[in-house]
């Protein structure tokens, strides 16, 4: 490992870089792990759990108000960091709150609360990936957004394992309540960091930050190949993220506790995702983005297979040896989502103007939500199948659901032959931006 990659790892900007993926996977975690954990236990039906990932629709969405967060700025603190903080205020008020309901008797207002907290995370998202855009020059994209995205699966621990301990032994008011502290640390990185220079050159009109930034990236990239961009950016994770969507529950399903769903299965989920992410980062710089791309998404989508495996051996209670299966299938797959994910927001980053990073970062990551929300919603009916107006859909099962999510894969897999090809040269921004002070 050469000195330089070393030097720009241990930067003052890619630790900012952890804050923000720690602030922006937090809310997200919470609606994918602790959520629908906490309405398992509280009884309601794996359809009405899968159908809860509808509130998630902010973030495919976010790019319908992202060019207001680009054009106007709070009364304090810059462009950025203003809404970076009333945005983590906001998101510690809304958590604590969810965990004062009764899902069954307060169904209506919870389903209302997660649908803000979706739309306030989707929000700081907004905001996190144009400040984390405007701090890095274009040769840190690749480390920084790596960082990024490790340190937001680091946030999968305290509402994916550290929660579903702490709910064995304290209310669920008190879980969501300790859960929501820890939107805390990105608060204080916020008060503590400067505004990006790039920052200040914020669109001058709504117009200018509404329309032009996406005749910019048409134009740029022209109509055909844009197209095949924002196709490859709606397939490329559409397998992993259906996978994982009632992966809670499933492995409720399949006999093993909460607590050692916390101490396990997100353990395993975490570290390999975040040693791989980061070692993943460094080898982009020295292999190049097309081929990250390629080798990464190759396995993000085999590793799918091996909850096929998991399915197959049925529930049962959780001994020794089914305990290292699980830890093994998942840690593969956190590993193989880590480099997958981390490399389609560096290929996000590479493809957006300096000029217009809010609108066009929320547009490209907003397609990357889409199946997150609509197909996952579906995901309980895929398993356990449905009746409407005398049809009958049986479902598939979890081991043929996750066949399905391996085939679903493979689309996005093929669209690399023309936005990234093995051989070819990675995406640059048409400008670079310069890191902060």
């Amino acid at each position: 490992m050469n000195a330089p990659i070393l030097k720009t790892l241990f930067s003052r900007r890619m630790l900012v870089c952890v804050f923000t993926g720690f602030s922006s996977g937090l809310p997200l975690y919470l609606l994918f792990s602790l959520v629908p954990a906490w309405l398992e236990t509280e009884g309601l039906s794996l359809r009405t759990i899968g159908a809860f990932a509808l509130v998630q629709l902010p973030y495919a969405l976010k790019f319908l108000w992202a060019p207001l967060v680009d054009r106007y700025a709070l009364p304090w603190l810059g462009l950025r960091r203003g809404w970076m903080a009333v945005l983590h205020l906001s998101l510690l008020g809304v958590i604590s709150w969810v965990g004062c309901l009764s899902p069954k008797q307060n169904l209506t207002l919870l389903v209302t609360l997660t649908a803000t907290l979706a739309f306030l995370s989707a929000s700081l998202d907004i905001v996190l990936d144009a400040f984390r855009r405007n701090l890095l020059s274009d040769v840190e994209q690749e480390l920084g957004n790596t960082l990024h995205v490790n340190a937001y699966k680091l946030a999968s621990l305290v509402p994916g394992s550290l929660s579903l301990i702490l709910s064995d032994f304290l209310s669920w008011p008190q879980v969501f309540l300790v859960t929501a502290l820890f939107m805390l640390p990105g608060l204080a990185m916020t008060l503590l960091v400067s505004e990006p220079r790039a920052s200040l050159c914020a669109p001058k009109t709504l117009r200018e930050a509404v329309w032009e930034p996406f005749c910019e990236f048409m134009s740029r990239h022209g109509w055909k190949p844009a197209l095949s961009i924002l196709a490859f950016l709606l397939l490329y994770k559409l397998g992993d993220s259906l996978c994982t969507s009632l992966a809670t529950p499933f492995y409720m399903k399949m006999g093993y506790s909460r607590t050692q769903i916390g101490l396990i299965a997100k353990h395993a989920a975490l570290w390999p995702s975040v040693l791989g992410g980061i070692l993943g980062g460094m080898w982009m710089m020295k292999m190049g983005l097309n081929r990250a791309l390629w080798v990464f998404g190759f396995l993000q989508a085999f590793s799918i297979l091996g909850f096929v495996k998991l399915a197959q051996l049925g529930p049962a209670p959780a001994d020794a040896t089914r305990l290292w299966a699980l830890a093994g299938v998942i840690a593969l797959e956190a590993l193989g989502a880590g480099l997958g994910t981390a490399a389609s927001v560096s290929f996000i980053a590479r493809t957006t103007h300096p000029a217009y990073v809010a609108t066009q970062f929320a547009l490209l990551t907003s397609l990357m939500a889409i199946p997150r929300t609509f197909f996952n919603a579906s995901a309980g009916w895929l398993v356990e199948g449905f009746q409407w107006r005398g049809l009958e859909w049986k479902g598939l099962g979890w081991e043929n659901f996750f066949g399905l999510c391996f085939l679903l894969a493979i689309p996005g897999m093929l669209l690399l032959l023309k936005v990234a090809p093995w051989r070819g040269a990675p995406p640059t921004s048409p400008a670079a931006s310069n890191p902060a002070q």
